[in-house]
């Protein structure tokens, strides 16, 4: 079985998209082991003293000023566990808590938390093991971390709770015990180290802004293949326009259509049938390059963020102190993720606007709605309808979570990011973007067809409408259209054309 080694600092996207849906296993690296080992017995030594440090021996949250003596500090862990899994709605998906417990694991792994090497080993061995907690997808403010869904990351640790075992729900007790695990007795610093912590946002942003990269790509085909169907002028991608305004995302994005649609017989230069395209194919470097540009800050925080020590407090075992801080308020990310959202929206957008396009006989020449039986047959109409629907949805969801926040803990706690909101809201224009360019691919095949004269496709483009033609056939007479929109969104869910038209014309940005 192909690992993932991890020692808090090293761990990479494409690692936790490998745990996460590839079931790639987890080790921790000797050198993580012994920098938590060093952390725990700082830890141990401050609870023999009594020390007074937050979360170890006092409570937490507004109660941080009441003393817990070392005889409770196993209740104290199992207390703030059971208190704080108050999640609701439904279950995250498998592939968000893999990444959930990996990212949990390999914060704990930089030997700032003071977590048992017990408890972070069987962490792992649950991942390894196929043990999924049932973790709520709402209730968490973003601050202090992610405490309400990452508690429910931690009861079936310690035998309680509900996990998902070789894809069915059972009991965190059941599950531990058909996977040959032992559940684990939390003891001081434990519970806190395992729930103060921005993974949950992290995990669904991450996975997200992943899916986002290669949607973009994506995006440039789509809008390719409908470039072709309005014999698009692709003067408007010249390498030069773009030097002269050198955003990196615009140069990359009109250097990939040029590539995309190498060779195509039905594209045009200025004057032959337009002097200027339309906005939603002439600005098409400029559009999708802004979206590609957000992303990529996105992905550069996410790789800070994926290595970084997030709860509280911080143990540094070398200077023998414990500091209380804020590296558990997900600002940083909740503003990344409400900016990732707002670029995924985007592609849908004009996604849309170049449907609208390719259906509407005034702006395209061709038959209304993509129909040869108009009045009869309704061919595209409710396709875009139903693209129209999936890009106002997104222009709501798009409204930051980060510019909220609702004090809490008897006002201890009295500024929250919602950044798990922010992300999640970001998986969701995802999904809805990824049907709108699903429909694009389809509408744009079909228009592709109208053409008579046998015109050759570009490089790229040819790849592309032969993959949707492989399970969407041209339509003649009106069908249900919902499964072929299905279909193509198979192909973006897979990646399936994005590989394919990479393995021909090179790799795209």
């Amino acid at each position: 079985m192909k690992k993932v080694f991890i020692d808090g600092d090293s761990l990479t996207l494409q690692d936790v998209v490998n745990v996460a849906r590839k079931g790639f296993s987890v080790e921790l690296t000797d050198e993580a082991l012994k920098k938590v080992k060093k952390s725990r017995a700082y830890v141990d030594k401050l609870v023999e003293e009594e020390k007074v440090v937050y979360g170890i021996t006092t409570g937490f949250g507004k109660f941080s000023d009441v003393s817990i003596s070392k005889d409770e500090a196993k209740d104290l862990q199992r207390n703030l566990i059971v208190s704080h899994a108050c999640g609701v709605g439904k279950h995250f998906p498998e592939d968000i808590v893999r990444a959930i417990m990996l990212l949990r694991a390999n914060a704990l792994a930089k030997g700032f938390s003071g977590i048992q090497p017990k408890t972070l080993e069987t962490l792992i061995e649950m991942i390894n093991k196929g043990v999924h907690p049932a973790i709520p997808e709402k209730g968490s403010l973003g601050a202090s971390g992610d405490l309400a869904p990452l508690a429910h990351m931690v009861l079936p640790l310690i035998g309680e709770g509900e996990a998902y075992y070789e894809g069915q729900l059972m009991s965190g007790k059941e599950a531990m015990e058909k996977a040959g695990i032992e559940p684990v007795v939390l003891t001081s610093k434990e519970g806190l180290a395992l729930i103060n912590g921005t993974q949950v946002l992290t995990a669904v942003g991450a996975l997200t802004a992943y899916d986002a990269k290669n949607l973009a790509k994506l995006a440039d085909i789509s809008a390719s293949l409908t470039v072709e169907a309005l014999n698009g002028i692709t003067d408007a991608y010249d390498k030069r326009v773009h030097e002269v305004r050198p955003h990196t995302g615009q140069i990359n994005t009109a250097k990939n259509f040029l590539n995309i649609l190498e060779g195509s017989e039905r594209t045009t230069r200025q004057g032959e049938i337009r002097v200027q395209d339309a906005y939603t194919l002439r600005c098409l470097p400029q559009i999708h390059g802004a979206s590609k540009d957000a992303i990529q800050y996105v992905l550069d925080k996410v790789a800070i963020e994926i290595n970084a020590a997030t709860d509280n407090p911080l143990i540094f075992a070398d200077d023998e102190y414990a500091i209380s801080g804020g590296n558990f308020h997900g600002q940083p990310m909740a503003l990344t993720f409400d900016f990732l959202g707002i670029a995924i929206a985007e592609l849908a957008n004009v996604s849309e606007r170049r449907i609208e396009r390719l259906v509407n006989p005034q702006l395209s020449g061709l038959p209304a709605f993509l129909t040869q039986k108009g009045g009869l047959h309704s061919g595209f109409m409710i396709a875009q309808y139903a693209a129209a629907a999936l890009v106002s949805e997104n222009k709501v969801l798009a409204h930051p979570a980060s510019v909220d926040s609702i004090p809490s803990s008897a006002n201890q706690e009295d500024h929250v990011s919602m950044g798990t909101i922010a992300a999640r809201t970001a998986r969701d224009i995802y999904y809805n973007a990824s049907r709108v360019i699903a429909i694009e691919l389809i509408a744009a095949a079909q228009a592709i067809d109208f053409e008579t004269a046998d015109k050759k496709l570009g490089k790229g483009t040819k790849v592309a409408y032969d993959k949707i033609r492989e399970v969407v056939e041209t339509w003649g007479d009106d069908r249900i259209m919902y499964k072929d929109i299905n279909k193509s969104a198979e192909l973006i869910d897979d990646n399936s054309i994005v590989e394919a038209v990479e393995a021909v014309i090179g790799e795209l940005n």
